[in-house]
């Protein structure tokens, strides 16, 4: 396949990656004061729901009412506004493979020693933790911990 195989294999992984962890991320909006990830994730959710019929849409008015010169405009826009959700599972996959700052990364280990102290069942904590990890640590922090967690953060 050569380079160009790898690279589109490389993109769905990305986007699959993406996917995985607009899933795993907490809806919670305290997080969106300090994490980019609610405003990302809301918004490539939209784009999911709603692009699929404005792209369709766009389509057939152009078919019903266009004249045959526009279709080049119409095609262009259509392969731009399909692109918007990829573009948030792009940016998403590559933020959870983002390895955590270093004051992140301590307090992930502290979520983690907090979460073992209230009992709840989690495993063991990432030498390196990336935001993933921390998408899966505050999830099940959200579901069995109080929220006042939040604030130390």
């Amino acid at each position: 396949m050569g380079a160009n195989g790898d690279d589109m294999n490389s993109l769905m992984v990305r986007l699959r990656r993406g996917n995985a962890y607009l899933h795993i991320w907490p809806k919670e909006r305290a997080l969106a004061v300090i994490f980019p990830e609610y405003r990302i994730i809301s918004a490539t959710r939209l784009g999911l729901l709603s692009m699929p019929g404005l792209v369709t849409l766009s389509v057939l008015v152009q078919f019903q009412f266009g004249s045959p010169a526009l279709w080049p405009s119409v095609v262009a826009s259509v392969l731009f506004m399909a692109s918007l959700p990829m573009q948030g599972l792009y940016w998403l996959g590559k933020r959870a493979d983002t390895l955590l700052p270093p004051s992140l990364a301590t307090w992930y280990r502290k979520l983690h020693e907090k979460m073992v102290m209230a009992g709840a069942s989690v495993t063991e904590p990432v030498a390196r933790p990336r935001y993933f990890e921390l998408g899966e640590a505050l999830n099940l922090a959200f579901k069995q911990l109080d929220k006042s967690f939040i604030q130390e953060l």
